[in-house]
């Protein structure tokens, strides 16, 4: 564990759309604190509208850390994160102040604070074998033998994630062993103490604003960001890419699809991205849930570790999320 005796960091984690980045800016106004973003599409640079990445206002009023550390044309690992997110951690606590971990991203969060496993080297046969698998039939065809081999690493990934599902593959192919039970029986020593806590709301309730942003960043210039991307040369299959709406939006650019089939696409797949960040983090017992509705910041803020000499932590509101 990092820095024994220090007061342990503040990790904030829930589904898309559900309000992570108001309270995140809230506590850490409150707290004296700075934000480390676990957000596997916010590292890259020029993609602004369609990840929800914060505003320079909201800069201003809070340093976020790991924001646009990336090219979209570039891989960007949960290990690199976990190096990039250590470094941020020591460097808000060298100032005195609080690091708050907030975001959406369940493998980033654990790399950060418990560790991070490799796995096994690479098997470039079976890698070319399961690209070539990839261009023959599609990256759903990959993702549903995923499911069925390695469930719990599936449910992790996103469908159009073609790296992450085909390394996912390649572990539980080449080890006989899915890769989320390797990791389990890794261990971890764990990083960092922190306090976790979970943001939910009730599922209509939070697909309702799901849709609500969906539109609201379109009304922001969403198509036009995407346009430029694409204009700058960037792949639509380039890893940046995978976040949700881009290749959808760059479908209607390339004029496949009409604009209100591409919304509801998005729509769709932020519903089905939302359920599987909390097919994640249930996993997780120590993350204690909050419900949006009911929260008090102020209420909350005086439970916390920071304002409790003994440093037990005693949140009020606590309740299971509606999935």
């Amino acid at each position: 564990m990092s820095g024994g005796g220090e007061t342990p960091l503040i990790c904030l984690v829930g589904p898309t759309g559900v309000g992570k980045s108001d309270l995140g800016l809230e506590l850490a106004e409150a707290l004296g604190g700075e934000i480390v973003s676990a957000d596997s599409r916010q590292v890259y640079r020029g993609m602004d509208i369609g990840t929800a990445k914060p505003t320079a206002a909201e800069r201003a009023r809070v340093p976020h850390h790991l924001l646009d550390v990336a090219d979209p044309g570039e891989a960007f690992s949960a290990g690199r994160f976990a190096r990039l997110g250590e470094a941020a951690v020591a460097d808000i606590r060298g100032r005195g102040r609080l690091p708050l971990v907030v975001g959406g991203t369940g493998l980033y969060v654990r790399a950060l604070l418990d560790g991070f496993w490799d796995g096994p080297a690479a098997v470039p046969p079976l890698r070319a074998a399961l690209e070539d698998l990839a261009a023959r039939r599609g990256k759903g065809a990959a993702h549903r033998m995923l499911a069925r081999l390695d469930p719990d690493s599936a449910a992790a990934i996103h469908p159009n994630d073609g790296h992450k599902t085909r390394r996912a593959l390649e572990i539980a192919l080449s080890q006989g062993r899915p890769a989320s039970a390797l990791r389990r029986a890794h261990g971890f020593p764990g990083r960092h103490a922190a306090v976790r806590l979970g943001l939910t709301r009730p599922r209509a309730e939070l697909y309702a604003r799901i849709d609500r942003r969906v539109d609201a960043m379109m009304a922001a210039g969403w198509l036009e960001e995407t346009r430029r991307l694409l204009d700058a040369g960037v792949d639509p299959e380039a890893p940046g890419m995978n976040a949700v709406g881009y290749r959808e939006l760059a479908r209607h650019l390339r004029g496949e699809w009409p604009l209100e089939t591409a919304l509801a696409a998005i729509r769709k797949a932020s519903r089905n991205y939302a359920k599987r960040q909390f097919t994640w983090f249930l996993k997780d017992a120590r993350i204690r849930w909050l419900e949006a509705e009911r929260l008090s910041v102020r209420a909350l803020v005086g439970t916390l570790p920071q304002y409790n000499q003994r440093g037990v932590m005693r949140v009020d509101v606590s309740v299971r999320p509606t999935t």
